[in-house]
């Protein structure tokens, strides 16, 4: 059984989050009324399609992007953009090798926000999104997803960043919303502390299943797409799984399959992309050690 429940976690915004009958938690949030252009009419409203956002919506990752615009505006410097990259290197190694290890991953996930305002960081998001991730948008993913809104359908991002910088980043694109990491929110700022799991693996997974059951969509008549053979369990949740930009283990299990396959990369672009996504989960899950810093120069 899941059950769901509004959180408002701004003045006009309100998140919703679900748990299910073995105690996982998701979140999603609509784009809201900012979201240009309106989404066609649903006049398909049980069935939905997926994005995974990293490498298959844009080139890099979305967290990355954000922290190279704080670095721009002076919240990061280059030595902690260096630092998370050591350490999602180090996280990525014990997530493999040591058991037990991803909890230490969330444990650090959300400090880089703690003590941050909800509007702060929806106010970077509009901005970083225009400067840098708007560019690196791949055409051919949105042309894939604005099918599914012709259609009637509704389109999700999926991403491992907090669902409010997915929202953003959903509105910008004129989707339906975003599912994503659950920060916790206490008087308007994070905390630094998470709500149930990151939104990676069998979480993006569990994630779409609560908010199929929530929403009455048809899993069989949804659509997934991802670059990555960690989203397998996302990609198999629903009746129509579709490989972008993939992986070689994903590209094998998709042939394997049947699954359809679209790469819009060219091999300068995916050279150009392998920083950005290395540093991706870092960005994320490494970045204690700038935490305070961030902290202290928003609240200058």
């Amino acid at each position: 059984m899941v059950r769901a429940r509004k959180v408002t976690v701004g003045p006009d915004e309100t998140l919703t989050v679900s748990t299910d009958e073995h105690g996982h938690t998701a979140g999603w949030a609509d784009a809201g009324p900012d979201a240009p252009p309106a989404p066609p009419a649903r006049t398909d409203p049980a069935a939905a399609a997926f994005f995974d956002v990293d490498n298959t919506v844009m080139q890099g990752a979305s967290i990355y992007w954000f922290a190279r615009g704080l670095a721009a505006r002076n919240y990061l410097t280059t030595g902690d953009l260096a630092r998370f990259a050591w350490q999602q290197l180090r996280f990525r190694v014990l997530a493999v090798e040591h058991a037990g290890s991803m909890s230490r991953v969330k444990e650090a996930a959300l400090a880089f926000v703690a003590g941050w305002r909800i509007e702060d960081v929806e106010r970077l998001t509009e901005e970083i999104f225009d400067e840098l991730m708007a560019p690196r948008i791949w055409a051919g993913t949105r042309a894939l997803a604005q099918q599914h809104l012709d259609a009637g359908q509704r389109v999700w991002l999926v991403t491992a960043a907090p669902v409010e910088i997915g929202r953003i980043i959903a509105a910008r694109l004129g989707l339906t919303g975003a599912i994503g990491t659950v920060a916790e929110i206490e008087d308007g700022a994070y905390t630094g502390r998470l709500v149930g799991d990151l939104m990676h693996g069998p979480a993006k997974a569990d994630a779409v299943i609560q908010l199929a059951t929530v929403e009455g969509l048809d899993l069989a008549r949804c659509a997934a797409y991802s670059d990555s053979a960690n989203d397998l369990p996302m990609l198999s949740a629903v009746g129509r799984a579709v490989a972008v930009n993939p992986d070689g283990t994903l590209l094998r299990h998709a042939r394997e399959h049947g699954w359809s396959v679209h790469d819009f990369r060219t091999g300068r672009k995916a050279a150009r992309i392998a920083v950005p996504s290395t540093v991706a989960a870092g960005l994320l899950a490494g970045a204690v050690t700038a935490g305070l810093a961030l902290r202290r120069r928003l609240t200058r």
